[in-house]
């Protein structure tokens, strides 16, 4: 008997499926391991054909991490929306399919999360009923896992997933009725069964056998007598066999059974008895599938096969005895190649048909198609010729991973050209993933792409081909009859084994003395038309159908990352304007005061974020700003604006610097609620170096003393802006000395990924200490030049020195 763990995740796993319509799903729960999720059962989907989703660490850039360590539900309808925020789960199932996410807590602990597969649902979120229905489904898993916990069992995952059936849907059932017929009397005897089959009362069957064929077709009925006259027509017993359609239509299973009667005087009397069997919704009727002309075997939802016909039988090679019950690539081996599981998993996922070619042994091919339901999967098989194209494009069944007849197997994993087109922000770098994952993959050694404006293609990227061979079709209008320009205005690839098959298809482009193939992909995304992709190959070749669909859906991921990246070049030109004429172009002159300003964007996403920095004469003395607004691109570019405008204006009207931070606080939160900036603010009397600072949740300032000592300047200040209407801001009063120089930056300065901030900001106390005799410009591009030394600075770095000195540094 299965353990109460299982049974319970189980049990939880059905009942969520069943309420939100969903055809799989499953719970993940904590490990040993750290950070480790293990999948712990799934349901309504074959177990080994998801091996590479057992294992998720909570960092990890997937749905099931994002909602265990965040505690909150994700809902992704469609692909649309999963590629979206999570490219990395679509690079691997880049099926559409909708999924649900709700973690699992234990009373305050997170445990696990709670996953439902469903159909997408294109444009329609995810209704807060299914919502709701799903929370409640976590929080009863959870307080169930609570009474085992509490009870002495661990609950925490550490061996294989347990498959799990769905129930089917429901459906009439499965009834029998009996009935005796007295051929010398007529009489019949049917029992409760039988009457309800014919849809009449117990006590309204008349007992005869009239009675019962009145309610059959006229058909039927003289079917049925001649059935008994056989039946008593011989002298050994006989059992026939017939089908009848009931009073509502459908079709029941008649069988009779008996003999005749035996010599008179022996006081025997002919009786034939008999069963009416109400197929409820009728499974495939075998003998009616054995008629096709072609094969046909189907599946549960884990993969076993629950039947299969005599031409399926035939053309799969195995017996029916050998078949039946079995998980299909264990009696097949063949049928577990990579690429016949990715088709396998894409109709389990998407619920939509799909079509391939497969290759049982090197001379027998198979067209099969597969029609997925929340019940299963028919499949269909048909003999069809060896295709036309190089066998060594296409799947080779027994041949292992990495030799050169597999190299197709590469096709069926776009998963590392997927991820790098996500990570791919502008369009060159776009081309140059192209060219460094897909290229390889196919065999391919010349690529272009051309891009779509104003109604011409334009080149934007290529390789391989020889100097001045595409100048030629370089700005070409999209009436042109060119492969290049056809393919985007149909939608259609274009496939030539040959540019001798190309040039019978367009005689008007030179040959010259190039021979091998080309594929035309058009690039379209979201139905909008953004260009056209050709990759060409040294020799002639062939293309799969497996390799077609695999090129033209990687176009569509080519498409929407070129679609990304002229978005993002359009949004980060604006947003460079925008921080362009919001970062001061130059620091105002002040006398005993000299200052510094730098600014450095970080190397991911957007090329500008939030960062600031003022310095403002004001009648109080020289104000001193930098700040750090949340995220980056134009909406955090925009923020910066309005902020740094907002506490300019608040210091011109000679507000006290705490009125100036509540000020500020207050515009953000009326400006833009859930929006947060840090920022720190301080007051310089030049003359005197009287100064009150003030801070808003932003990093200490570095203050260098006059003996080239240095250290943080601890102020207390508060909260970050944003977030609290009533914070206070303490301010804070010093005196700064002649020769002592003040240092203000934003985190990015101080802050490396797996490294502690208090090195990164040692590190910094050291350079400015070191830099005591340089200019202040000097020592501000040291500090730029260390930082720009890393590769990966995911946030943008303001700097800010001011140095006061006994008299005017001019």
């Amino acid at each position: 008997m299965p353990d109460e763990l299982s049974l319970v995740l189980a049990q939880a796993v059905v009942s969520a499926v069943e309420s939100v319509g969903g055809y799989a799903g499953g719970v993940y729960l904590r490990s040993e391991t750290p950070g480790l999720l293990r999948l712990t059962v799934l349901a309504g989907l074959p177990i080994p054909l998801f091996r590479p989703w057992w294992r998720m660490h909570v960092n990890r850039p997937f749905p099931v991490a994002a909602a265990f360590s965040s505690g909150q539900p994700v809902y992704l309808g469609d692909a649309e929306e999963a590629m979206r925020r999570f490219p990395q789960l679509m690079a691997g199932l880049p099926f559409p399919f909708g999924s649900l996410y709700v973690p699992i807590a234990s009373g305050h602990e997170k445990i696990g999360v709670l996953v439902v597969l469903r159909p997408a649902t294109p444009g329609e979120s995810v209704t807060p009923a299914d919502r709701s229905r799903l929370q409640h489904a976590a929080q009863r898993l959870g307080d169930d896992l609570e009474e085992l916990a509490s009870g002495g069992t661990p609950v925490q995952w550490e061996g294989d997933p347990v498959p799990v059936q769905l129930p089917v849907a429901t459906a009439p059932p499965v009834r029998i009725g009996h009935f005796d017929w007295d051929l010398d009397s007529g009489a019949v005897t049917a029992d409760e069964d039988l009457c309800a089959i014919l849809g009449t009362r117990p006590a309204d069957f008349p007992g005869t056998i009239d009675a019962l064929a009145a309610r059959l077709m006229p058909e039927d009925v003289y079917g049925l007598w001649t059935l008994a006259r056989q039946a008593v027509g011989t002298g050994t017993p006989v059992t026939r066999r017939m089908r009848l359609q009931g009073p509502d239509g459908r079709s029941h299973l008649l069988e009779l059974s008996g003999r005749r009667a035996r010599p008179p005087g022996d006081g025997t009397a002919s009786h034939l008895t008999g069963y009416l069997v109400d197929l409820g919704a009728g499974p495939v009727v075998p003998e009616a599938a054995d008629r096709l002309p072609r094969g046909i075997f189907s599946l549960d939802r884990l993969g076993r096969i629950t039947y299969v016909n005599h031409l399926a039988e035939s053309l799969l090679g195995t017996a029916r005895a050998d078949l039946v019950g079995r998980v299909l690539w264990e009696a097949l081996p063949w049928f577990g190649h990579p690429a016949y599981e990715d088709h396998h998993r894409a109709a389990l996922l998407s619920v939509e048909p799909v079509h391939f070619l497969a290759r049982r042994t090197t001379k027998e091919w198979l067209s099969v198609s597969l029609y997925p339901g929340n019940d299963g999967v028919t499949a269909t098989l048909t003999a069809t010729d060896q295709p036309a194209y190089a066998p060594g494009s296409v799947v080779t069944p027994g041949v292992g991973l990495g030799s050169p007849a597999d190299q197709s197997s590469a096709l069926y994993r776009p998963v590392a050209l997927a991820i790098a087109l996500t990570e791919a922000v502008t369009a060159r770098q776009v081309s140059a993933v192209v060219t460094e994952e897909l290229l390889p993959a196919f065999g391919g050694r010349q690529l272009a792409i051309y891009l779509l404006h104003e109604r011409h293609l334009y080149l934007a990227w290529e390789t391989g081909f020889p100097k001045g061979f595409l100048d030629p079709f370089d700005g070409v209008a999209l009436d042109a009859r060119l492969p290049g320009v056809e393919t985007l205005t149909s939608g259609r690839p274009i496939f030539f084994e040959s540019m001798q098959h190309l040039g019978a298809a367009y005689p008007g482009i030179a040959m010259e003395t190039d021979v091998g193939a080309r594929a035309f992909l058009p690039l379209i995304a979201s139905g909008r038309p953004v260009g056209s992709c050709i990759l060409g190959f040294d020799q002639p070749r062939g293309f799969s159908p497996e390799e077609r669909t695999v090129l033209t859906a990687l176009a569509g991921l080519i498409a929407q990352a070129l679609q990304r990246a002229q978005r993002y070049d359009t949004e980060a030109a604006l947003a460079r304007g925008l921080q362009d004429a919001l970062l001061p172009n130059r620091l105002p002159q002040v006398e005993y005061v000299d200052t510094a300003g730098r600014y450095l964007s970080g190397t991911q996403g957007m090329d500008v974020g939030g960062d600031w920095y003022d310095v403002i004469e004001t009648d109080r003395g020289l104000a001193l700003v930098i700040g750090d607004v949340q995220g980056h691109g134009v909406a955090a570019a925009a923020t910066m604006g309005q902020l740094r405008s907002a506490v300019r204006a608040f210091a011109l009207s000679g507000q006290h610097p705490q009125e100036v931070m509540s000020g500020t606080n207050r515009l953000l939160i009326d400006l833009d609620p859930g929006q947060f900036a840090s920022c720190c603010y301080i007051v310089l009397d030049p003359e005197t170096g009287f100064t009150q600072a003030v801070r808003a949740g932003h990093p200490q300032p570095i203050l260098r003393h006059p003996d080239g000592t240095a250290g943080t300047l601890e102020l207390p200040g508060g909260v970050v802006l944003g977030v609290d209407a009533t914070a206070s801001y303490p301010v804070t009063e010093l005196q700064l000395e002649p020769g002592a120089t003040l240092a203000l930056f934003t985190d990015g300065l101080v802050e490396q990924a797996g490294t502690d901030i208090d090195l990164g900001i040692e590190r910094l106390r050291s350079t400015i200490a070191q830099d005591s005799s340089a200019s202040l410009a000097d020592t501000a591009d040291h500090v730029i030049r260390e930082a720009r030394q890393a590769a990966d600075r995911p946030d943008d770095i303001a700097l800010l020195l001011a140095a006061r000195w006994a008299q005017s540094p001019k």
